[in-house]
C-alpha cells in the first residue's frame, strides 16, 4: 500500500465550518490505457466511502467512485461546530486501502 495523505482544513465563520479534505489517492477508473502496454487498461482503483465525525459521532458521508480525479478534494459544511471539537475524516477504497486525518476545529 502506497502512503496516503489525507489532509484537512477547517474554517468557521457565523456558525458554520466549512471542512476541505484532500487525500492523495490515483482515483483509477479502469477504462484509461496502460501507457506500457496499450492493448491493456489500468485497473481501476478509487476511493468508495468517506465518513466525517466530529467529536466521535458520524455527522456525514459520501459515497464516491471512479469518476473522480485524482486526488480529491471534498467539501462539506458542518452547522455547530465549535472551537475544540476533534473531526475526525476516513476513507476506504475498492482494493481494500483505507485512510483517515483528524483535526481540531479553529
Amino acid at each position: 500500500m502506497a502512503d496516503r495523505q489525507t489532509k484537512i482544513r477547517t474554517k468557521t465563520q457565523g456558525g458554520d465550518t466549512d471542512v476541505l479534505v484532500l487525500v492523495s489517492h490515483p482515483m483509477e477508473s479502469g477504462l484509461r490505457p496502460d501507457p506500457k502496454d496499450k492493448d491493456k487498461k489500468i485497473p481501476a482503483h478509487f476511493i468508495e466511502k468517506m465518513t466525517f465525525a466530529l467529536n466521535g459521532k458520524e455527522v456525514a458521508n459520501a459515497d464516491l467512485g471512479p469518476a473522480v480525479s485524482t486526488d480529491p478534494l471534498v467539501g462539506i459544511k458542518l452547522k455547530g461546530a465549535k472551537a475544540g471539537d476533534k473531526l475526525k475524516v476516513t476513507w476506504s477504497d475498492n482494493k481494500g486501502e483505507s485512510g483517515s486525518g483528524e483535526a481540531t476545529i479553529g
